[in-house]
């Protein structure tokens, strides 16, 4: 019987339009804006001003502080000027805009194809490559990697999940990543096993990747300190709790870290980076993105320059389709609509869907019908309809007490609803209220 978490969850239409299509190179836009924070946590600080000249590799923003990340120039060229632009939340954000001139690199960075599996060394400086490198969660929530492989006091990791699953409908980045690069993202798991200092690690992957599994299983040939475990089809399966609870049957507490329960989760994107980092001395300033959509031409993964404009990207996949109604940075579920072609490929942009207009209006709402369909399934066993109602009223105190701060926000409440409610709109406006309280307090 195949694997899988409870309670709730859902299936809706895969529609992974790209499964089939490798990776490939759009070409280097003409101009990039890297914004100085592409991760959970304090933004960088711009090291380069107006006028300089950078390399692809070069460190141009510094971390901003333990919880933050290093930026690296994704292209040679010119330093245009440091500003600000709205980025896919809508919001205007600092970073800086490179004038692209040719593709010099780095001279440290190896940028052959040749597979390095060394191993000789230590945790320690495997932790300080992958801080030096920039490298951060590529399956969307972007947390700096070397903050999770230095779990708090009293805690202590025993075994890696690397998550494979990519339960979002369209998108097949990281699909595509293990059927191609397969070998480093087996070596970039093991160099995590090693920082952590854990012999046993688990690559969760979906049963409707049956080719990426019987590819991995190969690979491994046979070797007990990696386990590829088969999974059940069920969104949000790749969220780090359900994970945990599909592969180990643990159950993480509320308002707790999947550390409290000796885990640590680790997107295959993000242990390709680790490889690239420690093994190539490569700085994240690159990564695979899906462009798809049912009206796109010619749905395609890319392997795509940090701060690259959507545009270029909608312009590879064949153009936009005449009946596009949104288009929106992620999948369809967790994703967010963006209204700005110019907003740049970042870190944490796995995908860019282009929805047909027929598809992305909302239906008209309607009352409550008392069904009980958003408990059934709720992932971290919420009352969806209760936290929509007071966070509509403002009972900040109901809703800190209903653990609103445990949502996910993997939309399936909203998804499932037959009354069309904005059930995830206003928790999401009330998870943002009970926890500026939670940190008032705590101050």
């Amino acid at each position: 019987m195949l694997k899988t978490f409870k309670p709730g969850g859902i299936h809706p239409a895969e529609n992974k339009l790209s499964a089939k299509e490798a990776i490939k190179v759009p070409g280097i836009p003409k101009t990039v804006f890297i914004p100085v924070a592409q991760h959970i946590g304090a933004p960088s600080v711009p090291v380069v001003k107006r006028g300089d000249s950078v390399k692809v590799g070069q460190l141009i923003a510094k971390s901003g502080g333990f919880v933050s990340a290093n930026i690296h120039s994704s292209v040679s060229g010119k330093v245009k000027k440091i500003d600000t632009i709205p980025d896919s939340s809508g919001y205007r954000k600092q970073g800086i805009i490179i004038d692209v001139e040719g593709d010099e690199w780095e001279e440290s960075i190896d940028t052959s194809e040749n597979l390095v599996g060394q191993f000789n060394l230590t945790s320690e400086e495997i932790i300080n490559a992958i801080t030096q490198a920039g490298v951060v969660g590529l399956g969307g929530a972007t947390f700096p990697t070397h903050v999770k492989l230095m779990p708090p006091k009293g805690m202590k990791a025993e075994i890696l999940i690397v998550n494979g699953v990519e339960c979002e409908p369209y998108l097949t980045s990281d699909h595509r990543l293990m059927l191609e690069k397969a070998d480093e993202i087996l070596v970039g798991t093991r160099l995590l096993m090693k920082a952590m200092k854990v012999d046993k690690a688990y690559i969760g992957i979906e049963n409707n990747k049956p080719d990426a599994i019987q590819l991995l299983k190969q690979k491994i040939q046979g070797g007990n300190h990696i386990e590829i475990v088969t999974l059940k089809v069920r969104y949000p399966q790749g969220g780090e709790k359900q994970l945990i609870k599909a592969v180990t049957g643990k159950e993480v507490p509320s308002g707790g870290l999947p550390i409290a329960v000796g885990a640590v989760v680790s997107n295959v994107g993000t242990a390709f980076a680790v490889y690239e980092a420690v093994q190539k001395k490569k700085p994240l300033v690159e990564r695979v993105v899906t462009v798809t959509g049912k009206s796109v031409g010619k749905p395609s993964n890319f392997k795509v320059r940090i701060g690259t404009p959507v545009s270029v990207l909608i312009n590879a996949a064949g153009g936009m389709p005449e009946d596009t109604g949104k288009i929106i940075s992620g999948g369809p579920m967790m994703g967010k609509a963006i209204t700005n072609l110019d907003v740049p490929v970042t870190k944490g942009t796995s995908g860019i869907l282009l929805m047909k207009g027929s598809e992305s209006k909302r239906k008209k709402t309607i009352s409550c019908i008392r069904c009980s369909r958003c408990v059934s399934v709720c992932p971290m066993g919420l009352e969806p309809y209760l936290l929509q109602t007071v966070s509509e009223k403002q009972m900040w105190g109901p809703a800190e007490e209903g653990n609103i701060m445990d949502c996910i926000e993997c939309g399936s409440c909203s998804y499932t609803c037959p009354s069309n409610r904005p059930l995830l709109d206003y928790i999401r406006l009330g998870k943002g209220k009970v926890g500026q309280i939670m940190r008032t307090r705590k101050s």
